[in-house]
């Protein structure tokens, strides 16, 4: 059965925002989703570049990424939506549920690190005199991360600041966040009759949103404070997270 014309459209846009706003070559295409060139050569289009053209891409802007500023606008737009600095995980959730918004690796390559970032965003804001609130968000990071974070789920994880991590005692798992999962563990195992266990730790440079973010997942399963009463499927979930 021939895959939807409409389903590759939009898996070309999501790949494109994924990649700085470059649309994909065939093989790439095919790397990043599994959709072969005899799922629409022939079926949908003759020619790959006029499955680009009917996603938007026209032949002179194939090469073109995101102006700085339009990924400014896009972070303070989505800021401002938040009530909050993104984290990783928003910034992912936001880029599949919207083909028009950048990928975070985006974010990665023009700015380096989240402070760059924000200290850039914090000074587009004020030069265009609009999201207030975006600034002071940028100024109250500025202020807690100076020299101490590069943007979320860099590659090369030169910057280890915390960690997130996932613990058992008898039947129950607490999430919680440290900066040293270790340590953590061993404060925890002298206050405990039962002995705990490291499930497994994320690395993250922003270790309180990941810390919520879990909790909000499993808000279902909370049992008290930062315990909960998880089933298999859902430690799986945590275990298959490496950085946020």
């Amino acid at each position: 059965m021939p895959i939807d014309k409409e389903h590759i459209l939009k898996e070309i846009k999501r790949t494109a925002a994924e990649n700085g706003g470059q649309p994909p070559g065939r093989q790439a295409f095919l790397r990043e989703t599994g959709i072969r060139e005899s799922d629409w050569l022939g079926i949908h289009w003759v020619r790959w570049s006029e499955a680009l053209s009917e996603a938007g891409f026209s032949a002179n802007s194939f090469q073109t990424a995101y102006d700085k500023k339009e990924l400014l606008k896009k972070y303070a737009e989505f800021a401002s939506e938040l009530g909050r600095l993104p984290v990783d995980a928003e910034l992912k959730l936001r880029t599949r549920t919207n083909s028009d918004f950048p990928s975070n690796k985006t974010f990665q390559s023009r700015f380096s690190t989240k402070q760059n970032l924000v200290s850039e965003l914090a000074q587009y804001c004020k030069e265009i005199q609009q999201f207030d609130t975006v600034i002071h968000l940028c100024e109250a990071y500025s202020s807690t991360h100076r020299d101490k974070d590069s943007l979320e789920s860099k590659v090369d994880g030169d910057c280890e600041i915390g960690f997130v991590y996932l613990m058992r005692s008898g039947r129950f798992y607490k999430i919680g966040h440290s900066n040293s999962a270790g340590r953590r563990e061993y404060e925890l195992a002298i206050q405990l009759p039962e002995k705990l266990k490291t499930i497994h730790t994320i690395r993250t440079d922003d270790p309180v949103g990941i810390e919520a973010y879990w909790h909000n997942r499993f808000k279902d399963s909370r049992q008290n404070g930062e315990w909960f009463d998880l089933s298999a499927a859902d430690i799986s979930a945590f275990k298959r997270r490496k950085f946020m």
